[in-house]
């Protein structure tokens, strides 16, 4: 009987999966404001019946009363986001706070799957990661000085990465972070939203083209900094979220060019330079030839994509645990595994709207230094959402970053947090600009009324000589009043 069960909820969970993916690109068609919350609506009743139906399984599997409290708790979590968001944030944007939702129920329902304790590790980040989202529009509306703050921005960066080399422990080849008082901490997670800050406000306060090699020194210099300390997926994504911004504030494809032209060399160099690069790339050409050495991981990946096929094994069915570090960097392919490939096609269109509203709020707003923060943070994203999934399927080179939102990581999931809650305030910001918008058009309409009435009420007062001198007839002489007798003083 469980077993029908478990068959029965993959197929039950695509397609709930695909009725939310559809609805997050065709609410785009949709102007009535009623019509819209009544998709968003319908979203999280999906959301929340994938995830009872994902528990459900996962209880009946393991036999646990302890997943049920679990669940629960999440069920909690995820209510208040929703209704503390909206009723904060009146103006916010639904569809964003859905589909972060949406992609940290995912994450909670593989974690819980794969590591029961690395799961609830990840349930407390998230609630402190989101208590602390929720004052972050609060500050971007407020705050009118986030764009003088560029020699902060550009401190609290190369400091955060120095630290890094000098105090770092090595991971996989590499130095992502340390620890404080026991917990693990990645700077260079954080240090991507500072960065974009600095970029936009250096871009903001002078587009002198020796202003703009300044900035390009300061961005080359994180980013070498990130390639010392063998963090080269932080260091690509910065890499090419600073060239997006330069070229959407210059408009110089030259820039770009130079830039593709110094990543290009930079590459070959890394190549060369560390060893683990060219054991990525070794793997990436070839993962079975070099399977047991560098290309287990990805071997391994691309055999649970191709044994959950379309529909996938469904929960507990599979080995996702035969995945190396499948919590984290490799949770697509567990995901993919169990629960099918149409439902991880769909996640992936999930992140790929999240990044459409981004751009749409980026286009809409007219303060440049806004403007660059939206594209920055949304080119973040989309990329590491990239770089993620195209390390797991073989179509880069795995560059050992984690899927946003979904995989396993504390600091990962707090930036993420906030670079949403940072968009969130920026929409807040730009329904602001357009309700300003809006009065001041009301008030010129007024103000034209006014003066045209005044100008029509002038020109009746100046015809009314005009019409009593051609009402009397052609000699009449004009009519005398009568004097007035004057009356005696006494």
């Amino acid at each position: 009987m469980v077993n029908i069960i478990v068959e029965l909820s993959k197929y039950l969970m695509i397609i709930l999966m695909t009725s939310y993916t559809f609805l997050c690109f065709s609410i785009f068609g949709y102007q009535d404001p009623d019509k819209k919350k009544s998709l968003l609506r319908q979203q999280n009743v999906l959301m929340f019946m994938i995830h009872i139906i994902a528990y459900l399984v996962m209880y009946l599997e393991k036999e646990d009363i302890k997943l049920l409290a679990f669940y629960l708790m999440q069920v909690v979590l995820f209510g208040a986001t929703i209704l503390l968001y909206t009723n904060i944030y009146p103006r916010v944007s639904r569809l964003v706070v859905n589909n972060m939702c949406m992609l940290l129920c995912i994450g909670m329902i593989m974690l819980t799957r794969l590591s029961y304790s690395n799961a609830v590790k990840q349930f407390v980040i998230a609630a402190g990661g989101v208590a602390i989202s929720l004052v972050v529009p609060v500050v971007i509306r407020k705050v009118k000085k986030l764009s003088e703050w560029r020699k902060v921005y550009a401190i609290i960066g190369i400091v955060s990465l120095a630290l890094v080399i000098v105090i770092g422990s090595v991971s996989y080849g590499a130095k992502l972070g340390f620890q404080v008082a026991g917990i693990n901490v990645q700077p260079s997670e954080l240090v991507k939203i500072v960065f974009v800050f600095f970029v936009a406000s250096s871009f903001k306060q002078s587009m002198a083209f020796k202003d703009i090699v300044v900035t390009t020194a300061l961005a080359a210099f994180h980013v070498l900094i990130l390639v010392a300390s063998k963090d080269l997926g932080a260091a690509l994504i910065i890499f090419v979220v600073y060239l997006v911004m330069l070229y959407v504030a210059t408009r110089q494809p030259l820039y770009v060019l130079a830039g593709l032209g110094a990543g290009s060399v930079a590459s070959v160099g890394a190549y060369y330079l560390f060893n683990h690069v060219r054991s990525r790339v070794v793997a990436w050409k070839d993962p079975i030839a070099s399977y047991s050495g560098s290309g287990y991981q990805v071997a391994q990946s691309l055999f649970a994509i191709g044994t959950g096929s379309w529909f996938g094994m469904g929960l507990f069915q599979g080995q996702p645990d035969t995945i190396p570090v499948a919590s984290s960097d490799f949770i697509f392919s567990a995901i993919c595994e169990e629960m099918g490939l149409i439902f991880g096609l769909c996640m992936t269109l999930v992140c790929v709207s999240c990044y459409v509203m981004f751009l749409n709020i980026a286009m809409q707003l007219r303060n440049m230094f806004y403007k660059l923060v939206a594209l920055g943070l949304g080119t973040c994203y989309i990329f590491q959402v990239f770089l993620n999934i195209g390390g797991v399927t073989k179509f880069i080179p795995s560059t050992g970053v984690t899927l946003p939102l979904v995989s396993y990581g504390g600091s990962s999931i707090l930036s993420t947090l906030i670079m949403f809650a940072i968009i969130q305030g920026l929409y807040i910001l730009r329904e602001d600009e357009e309700e300003n918008l809006e009065r001041k058009k009301k008030e010129r309409l007024r103000a034209e009324r006014g003066r045209g009435e005044v100008k029509k009420r002038a020109r009746k007062t100046a015809d009314v000589p005009q019409r009593a001198k051609r009402s009397r007839p052609a000699g009449q002489a004009p009519r005398k009043e009568k004097a007035r007798p004057q009356q005696r003083v006494r």
